[in-house]
């Protein structure tokens, strides 16, 4: 963290505030999931079966996760304004893109070029590594991640509106107007938070092994990952048991879809409020143990064949409690291993996150075939969130090993 001046709203001179950074990594959550409902019509509209159409998923997060890898290093080394404004301005390229897409395939190579908005949830993150101290970051993770979660809550609500009345395109249409705001609003109050980095790429590549060698990055970074792993396979799975299983309308599933980031919401909440009392490790075993006890009710009551779509959706609400509890700790976590290489550390542990997620809803998309139950999505569920458990469980017994507060 270095010196800054005080924040001053529309000022490229200040640090942003905190709007414009929950806007920011809004736009890339919205990105991921205004569209989910729609899955099932873009299939029709394409002639392709529900597993291809599904990978508009599974490859989008395959692709952030790899950029992620680049963007923290670039940012580091250029500074963070360039970057977002590139991003942006190259997403809303590839949102014009996935509008005109003629065939299912081309609409896919345009969908992973938007993967690129992946910049707005790990430069958002970096950004208040570079305004605030360690013992903040968390706090102040979770407010912004607390109003963030807000726009993906309400964007599968307004994406299974928009299918039913305008078709699948009106989402994407959303994106384009949504991401040429925040472009703007970037442009005007986004100032520059980090010292570029005199390293070259090849000096920023070789910190890496540094991480990769800390249990207590991959200890965070795991938590991380396999918490949020059961959303991520969620995410893949979910639109067909809605559709499939539960024979639910678009815009009925879109609504269902919002009760999770309302869950996250209330965590993101919990995480700003109660962080810096309990402890950052602390936080983190409680976020887990809540998302893992839920989906072992989840996969219990399909085991029993007592689901409906309100018992099965209105569980994930918890599951985002949780999951909103551990995200703005873990990540914390992962930040302050490398306090000068924050970028880079975001944009590392964001891959691994994103690409394990990649893999989870390819798997979940997958596992369900016509004629399946929920019960295969269950069951991921339950098993990702309860190695995050784990994984934080084996930081806090380290800590307390060196003598460290856990």
């Amino acid at each position: 963290m270095r010196d800054l001046p005080p924040a001053r709203f529309l000022d490229p001179a200040t640090p942003p505030s905190v709007l414009t950074l929950t806007l920011l990594a809004g736009i890339s959550a919205l990105s991921m999931n205004v569209f989910l409902p729609s899955l099932p019509s873009m299939a029709a509209w394409y002639g392709v079966p529900y597993a291809t159409m599904q990978l508009s998923v599974a490859l989008y997060l395959a692709l952030s996760a790899g950029l992620q890898v680049l963007i923290g290093p670039v940012s580091d080394r250029y500074g963070r304004r360039k970057v977002v404004l590139g991003s942006l301005i190259l997403f809303l390229i590839a949102t014009v893109a996935t509008l005109v897409a003629p065939t299912a395939e081309t609409f896919l190579i345009a969908r992973m070029a938007q993967a690129v908005i992946a910049s707005g949830m790990v430069l958002s993150r970096a950004i208040v590594r570079d305004m605030v101290s360690d013992e903040r970051a968390a706090s102040m993770i979770g407010y912004v991640t607390m109003g963030m979660s807000i726009v993906p809550m309400i964007g599968p609500v307004i994406g299974g509106v928009l299918d039913e009345a305008f078709g699948w395109q009106a989402s994407f249409a959303l994106l384009l107007v949504a991401g040429a705001a925040v472009t703007w609003l970037c442009w005007r109050d986004l100032g520059e938070t980090s010292t570029p980095s005199d390293l070259g790429f090849t000096a920023q590549f070789a910190q890496y092994p540094g991480l990769l060698a800390s249990q207590r990055f991959w200890g965070y970074t795991l938590a991380a990952a396999l918490s949020s792993g059961c959303f991520f396979a969620y995410l893949g799975g979910a639109p067909f048991v809605g559709d499939q299983v539960f024979g639910l309308s678009s815009s009925r599933i879109g609504v269902l879809f919002a009760l999770t980031a309302l869950g996250y919401a209330a965590g993101n909440y919990l995480a700003g409020r109660y962080s810096m009392r309990v402890g950052m490790n602390r936080m983190v075993l409680v976020g887990t143990v809540i998302t893992t006890l839920t989906c072992a009710a989840i996969m219990l009551l399909s085991l029993a064949e007592m689901t409906g779509p309100v018992t099965f959706f209105g569980l994930t609400l918890i599951i985002g409690i949780g999951n909103g509890i551990c995200l703005p700790n873990a990540n914390a976590g992962i930040l302050s291993v490398r306090p000068e290489l924050a970028g880079t550390a975001s944009g590392l542990g964001g891959a691994i996150n994103i690409g394990g997620g990649a893999a989870l809803a390819a798997l979940a998309g997958a596992l369900l075939h016509p004629g399946a139950s929920e019960l295969p999505l269950a069951v991921l569920m339950f098993a990702t969130s309860a190695g995050s458990v784990l994984a934080i469980l084996w930081i806090m017994a380290r800590a307390r090993r060196i003598g460290l507060t856990a």
